[in-house]
């Protein structure tokens, strides 16, 4: 069994800025790509940014140049620094990670944390 689990939510004032963070622990043979996704009330979850194990990075165009994706593969973390927040990036924030999980086996499973609330509010 594999957990995601997000760090550093909270709530902060427009222009203001937050660092995530998202351990994996468990069951981990290769952590595969990584990503952050966000879910404001009444709309859809949708990517925020992604990295793949090789270090290539996308970012949603309403974060670039605001957000910064990066990943410690030593410690099995993704972060999200958040720069310049505005009201409207305010969401529930969540990890995903595609993981494998077994040697003896080449699948790699999806998983999600639990989510990480964001406020962005004077």
């Amino acid at each position: 069994q594999v957990r995601l689990v997000e760090s550093g939510g909270g709530l902060v004032q427009p222009g203001g800025s937050l660092r995530l963070s998202c351990a994996a622990s468990g069951s981990i043979v290769r952590i595969n790509a990584m990503g952050w996704y966000r879910q404001a009330p009444g709309k859809q979850r949708e990517l925020v940014a992604g990295i793949t194990s090789g270090g290539s990075i996308n970012y949603a165009d309403f974060v670039k140049g605001r957000f910064t994706i990066s990943r410690d593969n030593a410690k099995n973390t993704v972060y999200l620094q958040m720069t310049s927040l505005k009201p409207e990036d305010t969401a529930v924030y969540y990890c995903n990670a595609d993981i494998r999980s077994f040697n003896w086996s080449p699948t790699n499973y999806n998983y999600w944390g639990q989510g990480t609330q964001v406020t962005v509010s004077s």
